[in-house]
């Protein structure tokens, strides 16, 4: 397999660190440098930490280091008609399986194929007194001890530099069509239960404030059938694998970084949309809600809140507004105690996440 293996390196990079009691901020390619608050320290960069280190195509499952790009393991899992099920973004494009682990970030397909989390069988991490450390392997049924190797899934890194993960994938659908609706908002999740219910090959659903989209993927037949008995406008495919591959990657008109404010609310399933006004734009039949707000961070985290969920101000920045949803006491001591265990000094990525219980 290609690539190169640096671990040792960025080993005694985190030892000398932790020594030292000096901070350091983890990056790989920076396609996510926005995400989350500011980390202070020396850079400790992954991105020569490549290569796809093993692919069994007929057990399902691949195992690479962590600075590798995500369109590099995409490109060798299309060649055995494979793809990663939860369609991480790669956000201009250079997105690396590190940071896409680190992140727990997944697109349009997550609420039918499987979160970032759930397709993690194991991985390798560095802590912060620079031990090399390996959780879970390369099977799906791994049950012994804490699932340390999932735990670390959108930690942000936190808890250790990612240096190798194993992921289960998936066959890609032998077929996939879209089809616009003018079917209005407030329908996402009631449609979308109906025709789950009526074994429809479901694999993603958004609206965009004028229409709704939906794409489906299985059979041939399958996804045929279900064309013609919906109805709608089918799409094109290169127009529509460029619309789903737009909210992935948000490079959409609605993520226009110049209208940051950008929130991103996680709702359960049916939860009432019309609390958080608009602009916004739907994932997930409605258990993703992006929304464009700079009034009150109050009022938007409220409503989240009030509905069962979260709210994450995912871009740009507000005075005196934490980017991730307040702890409650409870998961606030969690927190605490995972992030003395495995960084006792707090030297990896301080305060990405919340600043106040992470900082050295």
């Amino acid at each position: 397999m290609s690539g190169k293996d640096q671990a040792d390196a960025l080993v005694e990079q985190v030892v000398a660190a932790h020594d030292r009691h000096s901070p350091l901020s983890i990056v790989g390619s920076g396609s996510k440098a926005f995400y989350g608050h500011a980390t202070p320290g020396e850079t400790l960069s992954v991105t020569g930490h490549t290569g796809i280190v093993n692919h069994e195509p007929t057990e399902l499952v691949l195992t690479a280091r962590a600075g590798t790009p995500l369109a590099e393991i995409e490109a060798a899992l299309a060649e055995q008609g494979q793809q990663l099920p939860f369609e991480p973004p790669h956000f201009s494009g250079l997105g690396t399986l590190g940071g896409a682990i680190a992140a727990g970030l997944a697109g349009p397909a997550r609420p039918y194929a499987g979160s970032v989390r759930d397709m993690v069988l194991g991985l390798r991490l560095i802590n912060g007194q620079g031990e090399l450390m390996r959780f879970g392997g390369e099977v799906m049924k791994n049950v012994a001890g804490y699932d340390v190797a999932r735990l670390n899934v959108g930690a942000l890194g936190t808890l250790g530099v990612i240096t190798e993960v194993s992921l289960k994938v998936l066959p890609a659908p032998a077929s996939t069509a879209t089809l616009a609706l003018e079917i209005p908002a407030s329908e996402c999740h009631p449609r979308t239960e109906a025709w789950l219910r009526s074994g429809r090959p479901v694999s993603a659903v958004a609206h965009d404030g004028e229409r709704l989209y939906l794409r489906l993927s299985g059979t041939t037949s399958a996804v045929a059938d279900a064309v013609s008995d919906i109805g709608g406008e089918p799409l094109p495919e290169s127009t529509a694998r460029a619309f789903w591959q737009s909210l992935r990657d948000q490079t959409h008109p609605f993520f226009d970084p110049s209208a940051e404010p950008l929130w991103l609310l996680s709702l359960p399933p049916g939860a009432d949309l019309t609390p958080f006004g608009t602009p916004s734009l739907i994932e997930w039949a409605g258990q993703q809600l992006w929304v464009r707000e700079r009034a009150d961070a109050h009022a938007i985290r409220e409503a989240a809140t009030a509905a069962g969920g979260s709210a994450t101000l995912f871009r740009g920045e507000l005075p005196n507004v934490s980017v991730f949803h307040p702890l409650d006491a409870v998961k606030m001591r969690l927190h605490q105690s995972l992030k003395a265990a495995f960084d006792p000094r707090g030297i990896l990525n301080a305060g990405r996440l919340y600043p106040m219980l992470e900082a050295a």
